[in-house]
């Protein structure tokens, strides 16, 4: 495989700063990892990874984790504090 050309690279470069900046647009991105597991990218510093039946046990609990959380606001950190 030949070396990429200082072009190339600095094109590549390029796309992947302007792939950070949308990722910093506070938008998710999913992923399937090797092992079979699903990622979630972009609510933090790593990404979150959960198998299929957790994706669905979590979901299926989504409303109850909705109560959970308002009934909890006040002990929460939320951004801004």
């Amino acid at each position: 495989m030949a070396e990429p050309t200082y072009d190339e690279l600095k094109l590549r470069v390029q796309e992947l700063e302007k792939q950070q900046g949308q990722r910093r647009s506070g938008s998710l991105e999913f992923r399937v990892g090797e092992k079979g597991g699903v990622s979630v990218y972009g609510l933090g510093r790593f990404p979150v990874t959960l198998y299929y039946e957790q994706w669905i046990r979590l979901l299926d609990t989504a409303d109850k984790l909705r109560d959970f959380l308002e009934h909890n606001k006040a002990k929460l950190k939320l951004k801004g504090q």
